[in-house]
């Protein structure tokens, strides 16, 4: 294939494989004890981690998604709730999840649930976006790196502290931290798919997605619940200005990127996504049910429906250790041209 010819892919034109929650790093044997026994459900389907953010990109994840709460003044997740009654049950004292302090500072903290499962690969939220640059930079011409962001707030149980809300001030900051890690150069944001079109989803559905080669050593990021983009516009219509692509309704301005997290639901909506030109990302498995059982109906129907981002929490040569269950593509690659756009002139995708 000639170069030209491989030039004309586009970012929205090819299939790579994520990891789900990438920051967990697995709960300590007390809090796994002590969770059991409250709700062993939700023991059970938190019952994976996940290596550092470079080992993963280095293995081929191009997604990464990293949960992220509000903590304006610092110190609003430092003290856990689980940890009085781990002690009050006897329990050994886990390993301190926090040895630096982290938590007593203001910024964004990437957890998964506050009170229950606040351990990560990476802290706080601009550590998590270090590891990711510098691997970058070490990797110039990789393939663009996915990075979704689900914003944590709501109340949970009476012990629970509630998180700060998202509000459009929040999302100001976020975006401001966002900014103080990563270059302008390295980022690919609304206002650069848009480009001269009216809004983002008229240029995505006319093409507008930049090349592939084009979008090599950058990262996109994407908001992950639909509930967020009215905060996150407020003050941006369109996007204009901001950082993150939401994940939007198709038929609003902002549609872009689409989250379509159930493939099995309506098999026919994604690929129809998909060829249109939206970015879509599903699940291919969830909460351990299929690292369990071994069941591969989700990753197959994923991996068929062409959406354009995969995740999983078992990805490459990161097995389920119940089953061997894993996510990869068929012949090695760590991305491949799209499945449902038969592209003629599409072949190998350097990594």
């Amino acid at each position: 294939m000639c170069a030209a010819a491989q030039g004309q892919i586009r970012l929205n034109q090819i299939q790579v494989i994520g990891s789900h929650n990438s920051y967990h790093a697995g709960i300590a044997p007390s809090e796994t004890a002590w969770l059991t026994k409250l709700n062993p459900k939700s023991a059970a389907g938190l019952e994976y981690k996940h290596p550092p953010l470079d080992v993963q990109l280095s293995s081929g994840v191009r997604q990464v998604e990293i949960d992220v709460y509000a903590d304006v003044n610092g110190g609003r997740y430092a003290h856990p709730g689980n940890l009085k009654m781990i002690a009050d049950a006897g329990l050994p004292a886990d390993p301190p999840f926090d040895p630096t302090g982290l938590f007593l500072k203001p910024g964004f903290k990437v957890m998964h649930a506050q009170d229950i499962d606040y351990r990560s690969n990476c802290q706080p939220f601009t550590g998590c976006l270090a590891v990711i640059l510098n691997w970058s930079k070490a990797h110039p011409k990789h393939l663009p790196i996915f990075v979704l962001i689900e914003t944590k707030d709501g109340k949970g149980r009476d012990w629970q502290v509630e998180p700060e809300k998202f509000t459009p001030a929040v999302f100001d900051d976020l975006d401001k931290e966002i900014r103080s890690v990563i270059p302008s150069a390295k980022m690919i944001v609304p206002d650069d798919v848009r480009g001269a079109h009216e809004t983002l989803e008229e240029a995505g559905l006319a093409g507008g997605w930049p090349t592939l080669e084009s979008a090599r050593g950058k990262l996109i990021f994407l908001l992950d619940q639909r509930r967020e983009g009215p905060h996150y516009l407020e003050g941006h219509p369109g996007l204009r200005g901001r950082v993150i692509f939401t994940n939007a309704e198709p038929g609003s301005a902002d549609a872009a990127f689409i989250e379509v997290n159930d493939p099995l639901k309506d098999p026919a909506l994604i690929p129809g996504l998909v060829k249109k030109g939206y970015l879509v990302r599903t699940r291919t498995d969830a909460d351990t049910v299929q690292g369990r059982s071994g069941d591969t109906k989700m990753r197959d129907a994923a991996m068929a429906s062409g959406a354009q981002i995969l995740s999983s929490d078992y990805f490459f040569n990161e097995k389920a250790s119940w089953t061997g269950f894993s996510v990869s593509f068929p012949q090695g690659e760590i991305a491949r041209c799209n499945p449902v756009l038969n592209l003629p002139h599409c072949g190998a995708i350097r990594p």
